[in-house]
């Protein structure tokens, strides 16, 4: 299950409760795995039954206790055993391409405004994915991290999505263009 996977890998270098999970889902995360508060917090107490996770309650004043998640010994070695097989393929299941697809029979104006409102999230996400990549490189270079770095998934990661989001709104940019000629406001 990917999910599962997707939260050892989250949770393998340090503890985590499962709303600072759910933030780095939002935030980082994001660029290659989605999934929805509800979503993480079923997992997580799945994981915590199936002993890939083990919970630690904190508690705190003027708030509800929360949980601290950390990857068990059994969760290191699903993790590792998970990295050994090959991963099934990337899908693409994407509504606004369909709408594309169906030009000649759509709403122009509003295929048109549909990836304006793309192009505008992907700009938001790379701002955000530079963000965390400005976070990851603190003082040094790229060229030194990448050579003395310790978070190497996390920057290839968010290489990806850079990479993403940069040709989301590349792409976009172009159908935006290719619209306005063919179909003048």
């Amino acid at each position: 299950m990917a999910l599962r996977n997707a939260l050892l890998a989250a949770l393998i270098d340090r503890e985590s409760s499962g709303y600072d999970l759910a933030k780095k889902f939002r935030v980082s995360v994001a660029n290659f795995w989605t999934a929805t508060p509800q979503q993480l917090y079923r997992e997580l107490d799945k994981m915590e039954s199936d002993g890939l996770l083990a919970a630690r309650v904190v508690k705190q004043e003027r708030r509800p206790d929360k949980r601290l998640f950390s990857v068990t010994e059994k969760g290191r070695a699903a993790l590792h055993a998970f990295t050994r097989r090959e991963p099934k393929p990337t899908t693409v299941r994407d509504e606004l391409l369909v709408q594309v697809e169906a030009l000649a029979h759509a709403d122009v104006p509003s295929v048109r405004a549909s990836i304006a409102a793309q192009i505008a999230q992907s700009r938001e996400r790379l701002a955000a994915y530079q963000s965390s990549l400005a976070e990851i490189l603190g003082p040094r270079s790229e060229a030194e991290f990448v050579r003395t770095g310790n978070r190497i998934g996390p920057y290839l990661t968010l290489q990806r999505g850079i990479s993403f989001e940069r040709e989301n709104i590349s792409w976009g940019e172009l159908a935006l263009r290719i619209l306005d000629d063919r179909y003048p406001r």
